[in-house]
């Protein structure tokens, strides 16, 4: 069973140094990287990036949103930076007590948005469970 208080303390870890938490830096998410991530059509999210994103609990707090399941825990945190709404996103996978951080993005300015947000996750996600999948198939022939 996830323990909350075990998430909180992985959070406050790894917020308090985003910089090096994050093994790939922040990701900022603009126009040039909505489309590498082939994220600009107008196409919803499919069934299975939906399902990944559906059947999670909910934590909420003056300070973020945290969604957990068996397998991801994701923090949503909104801020004002410069005066601008920033959403920093951190990507966890659960891995023994303490989740494994796997990615942070941060939107502002027009990609900013929920829809935009959750179409970002729900691509993440989807990339983070197919690369533990084929990690899963490698070891399992080792």
């Amino acid at each position: 069973m996830i323990n909350p208080l075990d998430l909180e303390n992985a959070f406050n870890e790894y917020a308090g140094d985003l910089m090096h938490s994050a093994p790939d830096g922040i990701i900022d998410i603009n126009l040039p990287v909505l489309y590498e991530l082939g994220l600009l059509n107008c196409e919803q999210a499919t069934p299975d990036q939906r399902k990944l994103t559906q059947h999670f609990h909910v934590i909420e707090s003056n300070e973020k949103v945290t969604l957990f399941n068996d397998i991801f825990v994701v923090w949503i945190l909104p801020r004002i930076i410069d005066e601008q709404p920033t959403t920093y996103t951190l990507v966890g996978i659960h891995q023994g007590k303490k989740p494994n951080l796997e990615l942070v993005f941060h939107t502002k300015g027009v990609y900013n948005t929920p829809n935009f947000v959750l179409r970002i996750l729900e691509h993440f996600l989807m990339e983070i469970q197919e690369n533990n999948d084929v990690l899963g198939n490698i070891e399992k022939k080792l």
